[in-house]
């Protein structure tokens, strides 16, 4: 089976309602299995492939997702564009929990991840272009779409990705603010380098769960579920109006992103 879009997603957002149709394929990578079985339905005229990040389950850590193999999948299926809803902490009073980020900037604080697919054994290094991680043409249908939904949205935002399974610090969440970033998560990286990597566009649609613990109130993972859930149903209502919306002519250029990346 073939699909135009992914999603890389979490808890809730498999939710059969949201696809027709669905299939599930099992893929086999030069990376070894994605995370999971894909799930692949038509969401209007659109044939979409859905990936839950961390498996069904949620059983995966953030530095265990395989992401070489997540990406590999999709591009074996076909998708040349990615929609990747995920939770995050806010470093910003003005980013409150429930609210929509489409983070355009990030700053890796990851340790232990690979981040290319040119790796020693493919004999050749990709100096992959990331200035602008998130393509702009996907983005900003995504943004128009939660706006006209009365969604409260951020349209830009530094995402500062840390390896986890731990929550910051104190101190570490203090500095993050420091660096004028705007919300902490665990996953972006290297699932956004690696999209480009693939050609493929990729834009994440971050909602906010609480407020990291740089304030009084620690944060703590009954909290988040429970923002979470409530914010599933936006979700999934910005995922499926952003993917009928798309345009089916890409005019930016995420598929020529090797050009120029190899020594």
């Amino acid at each position: 089976m073939q699909a135009e879009i992914g999603i890389i997603g979490g808890t809730g957002l498999d939710d059969p309602k949201l696809f027709n149709n669905i299939k599930e394929v099992t893929i086999d990578t030069p990376y070894g299995k994605p995370s999971d079985v894909i799930s692949i339905g038509e969401l209007g005229d659109k044939l979409v492939a859905f990936l839950p990040r961390h498996g069904k389950k949620h059983t995966i850590r953030p530095t265990d997702i395989p992401v070489q193999a997540n990406i590999y999948a999709f591009k074996q299926l076909g998708v040349k564009r990615i929609l990747a809803p995920s939770t995050v902490g806010s470093l910003r009073e003005e980013y409150a929990p429930g609210d929509i980020v489409f983070v355009d900037q990030f700053i890796d604080r990851t340790t232990r991840r690979e981040q290319s697919f040119y790796t020693q054994a493919e004999g050749k290094v990709c100096h992959i272009g990331i200035a602008e991680p998130m393509c702009s043409e996907l983005r900003k249908v995504a943004i128009n779409i939660t706006k006209e939904l009365g969604i409260k949205t951020h349209e830009t935002g530094t995402y500062v990705c840390i390896e986890g399974p731990r929550f910051s610090t104190k101190a570490e969440s203090k500095m993050y603010r420091s660096w004028g970033a705007d919300i902490v998560g665990m996953t972006l990286v290297p699932e956004c380098v690696l999209a480009r990597e693939a050609e493929l566009c990729y834009t994440s649609i971050s909602t906010v769960t609480d407020y990291d613990v740089w304030k009084d109130h620690p944060v703590c993972i009954d909290d988040i579920v429970t923002v979470m859930r409530a914010n599933i149903a936006n979700v999934k209502k910005i995922i499926a109006e952003t993917v009928k919306a798309i345009p089916t002519q890409q005019s930016c250029n995420c598929k020529n992103a090797l050009n120029g990346a190899f020594a």
